[in-house]
């Protein structure tokens, strides 16, 4: 703060003079003036505001009040501590904004007087910051004093009290919005060591789900964190330091609360966090990745790493259902029908998906396991797919494959009938019942 502003403010408690005049020996913290008479006014004054104070009858109290803090200063560090009570008591009755906003910044300068004369700054900063909020969280010119209060409290004392914090940061939103006193990657970095210092808090054991609700409005009512901010900003500094796990999960989170999750950036950013402290979900959703960019032999890798983090069968079941499909985009469809049965026995949720997909596994193996020497043979495959999509349920599926059963000629050229068994041969292997599509 300028010179100027401070000395204005002195004069706002009376133009505290602090006049230097004899003081006995300090008995039991007090220091009374040497001279009777003043000893005997300061004693009158201190037992008279006091009383006033215990009434609540600040406006009263300051006056007593202003002539011990302008003629005894260092009298006790009572006055300063009562003073705070008693100018924000008269700035709540004072029914003249400028006469608030005096008491107000009263408020603010003892505290900084104290801090000349006692030196415990860590004992009462928080409360200033307090009252530096509650008191200018409004006002342009002002709501600074509020941010460099609280920045202090954590300078002081290391961190805040998690009560606080929503206070804090709320005042950091006024200053942004008011004055944009910052840049977003300020914003942010402020943002997460408030949010560490309530993760701090929750494994105390204190619930902070209020505080952390009214953190995540303030971060998104300031509109930073979009899908370019996580790119231009957040991107280069993870990639400058790859080994920050705690920016990548910055960036893992803001990407997918922002919907990025198509970038680079997220990729980068689940990478760092895989190889370093992976997960079930890290390493599927790595996997996932790598499938949709025609990645399959990386997101096959990627799938048998999850399936050894896995917990739950319904996880085995999700991840035995993407390496069939990873199986089946590389051309082992053996192999994919083998992960799709295991979901399905897994998960009776993935029975009807299993079924269909194993019925499309066999369609689409016509060119693969046509022998060229029995169209019956041949066509039975259709007729396994046909069970399969059965199993499934999937009329489409079913209709489809009974289009292209063999017909009754083909049967009886062949010298076959309906209701024989055969086997599919191929990969498929499968003993089927004949059925003709006529």
């Amino acid at each position: 703060m300028m010179w100027t502003n401070r000395k204005f403010k002195w004069g706002l408690i009376g133009c505290l003079s602090f006049l230097m005049i004899g003081m006995a020996n300090a008995q039991d913290g007090w220091n009374w003036p040497s001279d009777p008479q003043m000893e005997a006014k300061a004693r009158e004054l201190n037992a008279a505001y006091t009383d006033y104070k215990r009434s609540e009858e600040f406006l009263k109290a300051k006056s007593g009040l202003h002539w011990l803090l302008v003629n005894v200063p260092e009298l006790n560090e009572s006055l300063y501590i009562n003073g705070v009570d008693i100018y924000a008591g008269a700035a709540k009755a004072a029914t003249d904004p400028k006469e608030q906003r005096i008491y107000q910044d009263s408020v603010m300068i003892l505290y900084d007087l104290r801090n000349k004369l006692y030196e415990n700054e860590s004992r009462w900063i928080a409360n200033k910051a307090f009252y530096a909020y509650n008191f200018y969280k409004g006002e342009k010119d002002k709501i600074g004093e509020a941010t460099d209060a609280f920045a202090r409290v954590i300078e002081v004392n290391g961190t805040l009290s998690y009560q606080l914090v929503p206070a804090y940061f709320d005042a950091v939103y006024r200053n942004y919005a008011y004055n944009k006193a910052y840049k977003p990657e300020e914003l942010l970095a402020i943002y997460e060591k408030l949010n560490g210092i309530l993760n701090e808090a929750e494994g105390a054991g204190n619930d902070v789900s209020n505080q952390k609700g009214i953190m995540e409005q303030l971060i998104v009512a300031m509109d930073i964190i979009d899908c370019d901010f996580i790119a231009n900003i957040l991107g280069p500094k993870m990639k400058a330091d790859p080994d920050n796990m705690k920016l990548a999960q910055q960036v893992f989170q803001y990407s997918v609360q922002q919907k990025c999750t198509n970038s680079e950036t997220f990729l980068f950013a689940l990478e760092v966090i895989d190889n370093n402290d992976p997960t079930f979900s890290t390493s599927q959703v790595r996997g996932l990745r790598y499938m949709q960019n025609s990645e399959y032999a990386k997101a096959g890798e990627l799938f048998e790493k999850a399936l050894t983090l896995a917990t739950t069968d319904d996880q085995r079941a999700e991840i035995h259902w993407d390496m069939a499909k990873v199986h089946a985009n590389l051309g082992r469809k053996g192999q994919a029908r083998t992960s799709a049965m295991k979901a399905a026995e897994l998960s009776k949720d993935r029975e009807k998906d299993a079924y269909s997909f194993i019925g499309g596994l066999y369609m689409s193996s016509s060119n693969d396991c046509r022998g060229g020497q029995s169209r019956v043979k041949d066509y039975s495959i259709f007729i396994a797919a046909y069970d399969a999509y059965a199993r499934a349920g999937d009329s489409s599926g079913m209709s489809n494959a009974k289009s292209r059963f063999p017909s009754k000629e083909e049967l009886f050229t062949e010298g076959f009938q309906v209701g024989e068994t055969i086997n599919t041969g191929c990969w498929i292997g499968q003993t089927v019942t004949l059925a003709t599509r006529d």
